[in-house]
């Protein structure tokens, strides 16, 4: 495939990456809207929003093998429709179970999408021979950061039925641009160094390629439980910090918001940084060091006494887990295909769906900065594996 191919693709995966971030960080912001629309209870709603995170986990590995037979650019555009259609459908909710059944089908799709793009990222990271996956990473987290702000500009102006039709219409228009460009590139998969060139440029990827072997599997099973030590971070601080800091160190609920946006912004430098850090360091030593810094981050940020040391730890929690998910995500796909993409991200939405209810069944148990050092403990793991996987992340 000739580079000029290849650059466009790469835009065109970055383009539904970000679709990605802004649809999903959309419905989050109307949470609150719908719950009162619904009239859900706390646990009743708790409830329902696990049909998201499980929706998703239980569609991933279908999805892989649905990118086996299909491609992954196929199943992309297919799931970024889906994604798309079922963002509409909490807001026709009038209870608390019907609201749990859609976002069951919002969450497949949600993980299906997310388990063939990030397919289709890793046969373009291996055709351009650079490890450019942080980049489409931070593209889903630039795409949320959009769809939270506009979502909370237009809050007091659209109602969450508008407003999340809005998102539909969105959606499904630029899929239908990004998603014509993407079929007409056929998924790309490294040549051998020894090809002839009219070989090179004709190759494509086979469905059902690359099925790992014993000790391949394993590996990939090592690389998503580093995913799974990543997301449990990220759900842990996304839905336990705030409270850390209104109810330890008696900040103000503007301060308190502020805290999980320095760990949102400084994940999404670091992975605008991934590749260049890649280029230079390996991804051994990426996540080795990534770990370490994030454990060092969150051990400030959950046993600080002070706001502004917290916010300094949380800010550098989320440059060392900024890289992690990506690498893992990548090599996993690199040795197994889109199954080993499917496996390192249930594992990893299996951590997102453990940290929250694990925090605080040690909160209660200890303290609340006592349960976020696991957070620290859990990156420094991530630390170990990839040193310790130190061959196969590089070979």
């Amino acid at each position: 495939m000739p580079d000029d191919d290849l650059t466009r693709l790469r835009v065109v995966l970055t383009t539904f990456f970000a679709l990605d971030g802004f649809v999903f960080a959309g419905w989050v912001v109307r949470i609150p809207d719908i719950k009162h629309q619904t009239h859900a209870s706390v646990g009743s709603l708790g409830l329902a929003l696990l049909g998201v995170s499980a929706g998703a986990v239980v569609t991933m590995t279908p999805t892989g093998r649905l990118c086996r037979r299909y491609g992954s650019h196929l199943v992309t555009v297919v799931c970024a429709v889906l994604l798309s259609l079922s963002v509409a459908l909490p807001p026709l909710t009038h209870s608390a179970p019907a609201l749990g059944a859609v976002l069951l089908v919002f969450g497949a799709a949600y993980g299906g999408i997310n388990v063939a793009f990030n397919s289709a990222a890793v046969g373009l990271v291996a055709a351009l021979r650079r490890p450019i996956m942080p980049s489409f990473h931070a593209a889903f987290s630039l795409g949320g950061m959009a769809g939270s702000g506009l979502g909370g500009l237009v809050a007091a102006h659209l109602s969450p039925a508008r407003h999340l039709l809005g998102l539909t219409v969105i959606g499904l228009l630029v899929t239908a641009v990004a998603g014509r460009a993407l079929l007409r590139h056929r998924p790309p998969v490294p040549a051998s160094p020894g090809d002839p060139e009219h070989v090179r440029a004709e190759r494509v990827e086979k469905p059902g390629s690359r099925r790992p072997g014993g000790h391949g599997r394993a590996v990939v099973l090592v690389l998503g439980l580093v995913a799974l030590c990543t997301a449990y971070g990220e759900g842990a601080m996304a839905d336990w910090g705030a409270l850390h800091f209104q109810q330890d160190l008696d900040a103000s609920a503007g301060v308190a918001a502020v805290g999980y946006s320095c760990f949102a912004l400084a994940m999404t430098v670091g992975r605008l940084s991934g590749t260049v850090l890649l280029e230079r360091l390996g991804r051994t030593r990426t996540i080795v060091g990534g770990g370490c810094v994030a454990a060092a981050g969150m051990l400030v940020g959950s046993l600080a006494p002070s706001v502004w040391a917290a916010l300094l730890g949380f800010a550098v929690t989320g440059l060392g887990l900024a890289n992690l998910f990506p690498v893992a995500v990548e090599r996993a796909g690199a040795l197994a295909g889109p199954g080993g993409v499917a496996i390192a991200s249930t594992l990893g939405y299996g951590g997102m769906l453990l940290g929250p209810p694990a925090i605080g069944f040690m909160a209660g148990w200890l303290s609340l900065p006592a349960a976020l050092t696991s957070v620290a403990v859990l990156a420094a793991v991530a630390a170990a594996i990839g040193f310790a996987t130190r061959r196969a992340t590089e070979a």
